[in-house]
């Protein structure tokens, strides 16, 4: 959406159109590669998975160069609702079907533990990105609010994981929305700006001796003899290489892209409302999603504005009259907020796989990769980070667990993934309305 000439933000004319781009400040690009270079590690993406690795590596002292064909965050680290949340795409009863209790357990016990890394790297790298915590996952109907009972029982009971459960009169206590039946509320987990925190991530990884070539695209991913990422202007040659293109890989590993969609995703930023204004909307400053089949989240800004994300685009295209989808989304959630604009809406791309399950692994013994994160990112991209520094370093336990869980490919190929897709999506949002 066009910004009004005379707002007094300006947005970073390298990164995508957003509230993001136009709220930090503008950063002096990091060089294109230039020749060729030997390192111990190469790094494709400069999202949440590559920097956090990156970090991670140069701080065990080996020598990492990271590529990517834009800018740091330029693509889902940079766009996203910013709710950084504990669990994967997936809720914990599809991981116990794939790999037992036994391994879900462990698998959601490292999801903990990717929070806290996200808020231990906020805490000793002094990242401004506004970290809030809490989050509400709120239902819609009666047979939602059940269902999330049944979740959160699961959660308390099986996992440890501290939740409570809010009735509809707690809940209007902190959120001033009439759409929703009560509240699984989460402590634990919570919000930030995206963009600030992959920025202040490129800083701690480029201090600790990793080096970031931005503007610089992947052509092709050399196997053999050893790992090579080969680009127009010169080729990094590694002992390890990492892909953590996500959504945008396209062409480099095709054994990969059959394992994840790409499903656009879109935010909008009100204008400023004032602190006691957005405050009356959301008293304790929480995240929320909604669980409907194409779910709203949102939560606050630190200069008081309603960040509202929603909407799905399952193929290639933005619905049609986005705009106004997402503003009578938002005046539906907070009817209070009849007549008030987006100030901004942007979108972009998640990566998702058949059963929304983390998709990390290992392509050959040298070639690791992490994807299908399935908009559950923020935390989820932070720990597959550590997690594949962790393996490459020679200490491969948790990468071990993570990789025993199955992916199947989206069925029709290249060609008909996404139309079978987009099809699949309409017979469940009829049967929906009908049943």
């Amino acid at each position: 959406m066009p910004m009004d000439p005379t707002h007094p933000l300006r947005e970073d004319p390298a990164l995508p159109p957003s509230w993001y781009a136009a709220s930090v400040a503008p950063r002096v690009a990091q060089p294109p590669l230039d020749g060729d270079v030997q390192v111990d590690v190469a790094i494709l993406g400069a999202g949440y998975t590559g920097l956090s690795a990156a970090l991670e590596l140069a701080r065990r002292g080996l020598r990492v160069v990271v590529l990517d064909a834009c800018r740091v965050g330029w693509g889902a680290s940079g766009r996203n609702g910013g709710q950084a949340l504990v669990g994967y795409g997936c809720e914990v009863d599809v991981l116990e079907k794939q790999v037992g209790v036994e391994d879900a357990r462990t698998l959601f016990d490292y999801s903990r533990q990717g929070v806290q890394l996200l808020r231990d790297r906020i805490d000793q790298y002094r990242i401004d990105c506004h970290w809030v915590p809490g989050h509400a996952n709120v239902p819609i109907t009666t047979r939602q609010s059940q269902a999330l009972q049944r979740d959160m029982e699961r959660l308390t009971t099986r996992y440890d994981y501290p939740m409570q459960w809010w009735d509809r009169a707690t809940l209007r206590a902190q959120l001033d929305s009439p759409r929703y039946q009560g509240a699984m509320f989460d402590p634990l987990s919570g919000h930030l700006h995206p963009l600030a925190y992959a920025q202040g991530l490129a800083d701690a990884a480029i201090a600790a001796g990793a080096v970031i070539h931005e503007h610089t695209p992947v052509l092709e991913l050399q196997r053999t003899p050893h790992p090579a990422l080969r680009t127009a202007t010169g080729t990094v040659h590694a002992a390890h290489v990492l892909l953590a293109g996500n959504a945008w890989l396209e062409g480099i590993a095709p054994e990969l892209e059959r394992h994840v969609m790409p499903v656009g995703t879109y935010v909008g930023a009100t204008p400023v409302l004032g602190e006691a204004r957005a405050r009356a909307l959301i008293r304790n400053d929480m995240a929320v999603s909604d669980t409907g089949l194409v779910l709203d989240y949102f939560r606050l800004s630190h200069d008081h504005r309603v960040l509202f994300g929603g909407g799905a685009s399952y193929s290639s295209r933005p619905p049609a009259g986005l705009d106004s989808v997402m503003q009578r989304r938002l005046w539906q959630v907070f009817p209070q907020l009849q007549g008030v604009p987006l100030e901004y809406l942007w979108g972009g791309y998640v990566d998702i796989t058949p059963s929304r399950a983390p998709h990390w692994g290992r392509l050959t013994p040298d070639i690791y990769f992490a994807q299908g994160f399935s908009g559950h990112g923020v935390a989820a991209a932070n720990l597959a980070g550590q997690v594949i520094a962790e393996a490459i370093a020679g200490q491969a336990a948790r990468l071990d667990v993570f990789e025993r869980l199955p992916h199947r490919p989206f069925p029709g190929g290249r060609l008909l993934r996404t139309p079978l897709l987009v099809a699949t999506m309409a017979f469940v949002k009829m049967r929906n309305l009908i049943w």
